[in-house]
């Protein structure tokens, strides 16, 4: 039964979404189950389409070709989900490289735990030039969760993930192209779901890599998305119009902006590399706070154009 769907969006990056796609066409074990490989090329020139092609010659299984030319993280994932009616949806991002048994660990936990969304871990891959920072990009290029499969309280983000089209993927066009610039558009899909009474779940042996290119492989680029992931409760919130929810993450950020913000300065004098890791608990508390429009960080979309 051909009842799954890999899509993975793209921008302008056809040497890290070669190896993401080779890496899917060796899932040996679940490949049975994959009516097709969407690309959802987000590139207004539609540069991955040669590649594609390529491939899909000798491909293993249907690789589709889908163009969303409006440059934007929500929308490229809404044009994947148009290409498939597959019930099943998993999502790898173009700078990942599934393991041999991702996606057959993906499936077996779904049907273990019955969540509506099951996430796998991820292994961050920095370039060898970082320095004093290497430890802190490859944890925030990574994820970690619970050493054994099951439930767990609360999402990640959509890389590397496998849900439920009919409970966790409603309607059209799911993700809110609001996000398009900002990113934040998993953030808005999960409070959804978990407004719903969603479930999700944990697939402890579903590994990716993902390979940070240099551009992206900086202390800058990370607390730049640290805050810009800071914001992502106080925003959610303020879109369900939840004011008093808004003024406890708020509250919440002023207390971690003050603590790391004193962890960060004893640090910096020290001189100690986990100085990183108290530079970003900051930035995630002043996200809390500076919220608002105006204040999110421009990291997806057009802003991509200039360095993908």
């Amino acid at each position: 039964m051909r009842d799954v769907a890999v899509i993975i969006p793209t921008l302008r990056r056809t040497d890290s979404l070669e190896r993401a796609l080779r890496s899917v066409f060796a899932q040996a074990e679940a490949l049975e189950r994959v009516s097709a490989v969407v690309v959802a090329d987000n590139d207004p020139e539609g540069s991955a389409e040669p590649l594609v092609m390529r491939l899909a010659a000798d491909a293993p299984v249907a690789l589709t070709y889908a163009h969303a030319p409006v440059p934007g993280v929500a929308t490229a994932r809404n044009v994947g989900l148009a290409a498939t009616y597959a019930p099943l949806i998993a999502f790898l991002d173009d700078d990942e490289a599934a393991s041999p048994r991702w996606l057959a660990a993906l499936l077996e936990a779904q049907v273990q735990i019955g969540a509506d969304v099951v996430f796998g871990p991820i292994r961050g891959r920095v370039p060898a030039n970082t320095g004093w920072t290497t430890d802190y990009l490859e944890a925030f290029f990574g994820r970690t969760g619970p050493a054994e499969t099951g439930l767990v309280d609360e999402p990640w983000g959509c890389g590397n993930s496998l849900m439920v089209r009919a409970t966790a993927l409603p309607g059209p066009a799911p993700f809110d192209t609001a996000a398009d610039q900002t990113g934040g558009e998993d953030d808005k899909l999960f409070a959804a779901l978990s407004a719903r009474g969603g479930r999700y779940g944990w697939a402890a042996d579903a590994w990716v890599d993902e390979f940070a290119p240099p551009h992206r492989a900086t202390l800058r680029y990370a607390l730049t998305r640290a805050f810009a992931y800071g914001q992502g409760p106080s925003q959610t919130a303020a879109a369900a119009r939840d004011w008093p929810g808004v003024a406890r993450w708020m509250a919440i950020g002023v207390a971690q902006a003050g603590v790391w913000g004193l962890a960060s300065l004893a640090l910096f004098l020290l001189r100690r590399p986990s100085r990183a890791r108290a530079y970003d608990r900051l930035a995630r508390g002043l996200g809390k706070v500076l919220w608002q429009r105006g204040f999110e960080p421009r990291l997806y979309g057009a802003s991509l154009l200039k360095s993908a």
